[in-house]
């Protein structure tokens, strides 16, 4: 049995994608998850899984939740090894005392080509960044709302990004460690 964390992009903003929690989490269980927990409801959840394919996962939990709420949200799958080497990797260990200002960007896959230049260009003074294979690292001490290279990042590195603060990393780090 493999242990994941599901983070879905783009799901209850603005009243738009509607997936509540609980539903969520039943939905994820008939398709075959064990030990389903939400985090908040801005789509981050933490399971079991036989399935040890990250691309059959991702087709499942897509095909089931699309199914369930009649639209076909972005789910990026983190291994539990995986999730913790992002944390272990991060290279702005200092940003952690002020958590919401620490992100972690999970790409879809490793960019061919992302424009490092153009990335820098759009980074603010006070704006930190490196970039991991599929992990982007952004700490924005003037808010993450405000930050122009957040609102770019994507277009920049030309592969699909979902964004969660160093808040919600931790608490789900914190869920990976209950049993």
């Amino acid at each position: 049995m493999q242990t994941w964390i599901a983070l879905f992009r783009g799901i209850n903003v603005g009243g738009r994608n509607k997936m509540p929690m609980a539903v969520l989490a039943r939905t994820l269980e008939s398709a075959g998850c064990l030990s389903v927990r939400t985090y908040i409801q801005s789509g981050n959840v933490v399971f079991v899984s036989s399935l040890r394919s990250k691309l059959n996962l991702s087709k499942r939990l897509e095909d089931a939740t699309e199914a369930q709420f009649g639209f076909r949200p972005n789910i990026f799958l983190q291994t539990d090894t995986d999730f913790r080497s992002a944390i272990t990797n991060n290279p702005f260990t200092d940003a952690i005392l002020e958590p919401k200002t620490l992100h972690f960007f999970f790409l879809d896959s490793k960019p061919d080509s992302p424009n490092i230049k153009g990335i820098a260009e759009l980074a603010s003074p006070s704006e930190r960044f490196q970039l991991t294979d599929t992990v982007f690292y952004l700490h924005a001490p003037d808010g993450f709302g405000r930050s122009k290279l957040a609102t770019g990042l994507e277009r920049k590195l030309g592969v699909p990004t979902t964004a969660r603060n160093y808040t919600t990393i931790h608490n789900l780090s914190e869920m990976l460690n209950v049993d």
